[in-house]
């Protein structure tokens, strides 16, 4: 399990070397973390097949390299710079937070709908729930907000978010 402000520091530093920085994607990322591993305590849970901190599933992984980056050979060349992979690669998607880091952007930046604001929790859960939660059993809007409020906010003791 990471600690989240170490986690942060992966995610900003990652997602600012794509290009792709913005206060709602660190924000989304670290929800997104802290909803599907409680912040990497968890890289592969038995019964599935998403791995790593992001909990990616195998086949989001191999999309994003067939639909999204072979059209994007800048933004190819770009995140085997930062993460000295060019093709899909389970074992690191499962233990390297960089290059789980860097995919899970990707997944997200694939999708039209802009991110909602950085203060809006609620909002960023609702996005997380319409466009990364792949099996809505598997978690929920609410569980994301625990989620972030737990293991993000109470181990930072920042609270100056919009719960509501």
């Amino acid at each position: 399990m990471y600690d989240p402000e170490k986690l942060r520091q992966i995610i900003r530093t990652v997602i600012d070397e794509m290009g792709m920085w913005s206060q709602a994607a660190e924000e989304l990322l670290l929800g997104t973390v802290a909803h599907e591993s409680a912040l990497g305590r968890w890289t592969h849970q038995i019964g599935g097949p998403a791995l790593g901190i992001y909990q990616m599933e195998p086949a989001t992984l191999i999309d994003i390299y067939d639909s999204y980056l072979k059209y994007r050979p800048e933004k190819l060349k770009l995140t085997k710079q930062i993460t000295s992979v060019d093709s899909p690669d389970l074992n690191r998607l499962q233990y390297d937070p960089v290059y789980s880091t860097a995919m899970a952007r990707l997944h997200y930046r694939r999708i039209k709908d802009p991110f909602p604001e950085a203060h809006n929790i609620v909002g960023l859960a609702e996005y997380w729930d319409k466009h990364f939660n792949r099996n809505p059993r598997k978690g929920t809007t609410a569980q994301f907000l625990e989620n972030y409020h737990v293991l993000v906010l109470g181990a930072t003791g920042n609270n100056i978010f919009d719960y509501h």
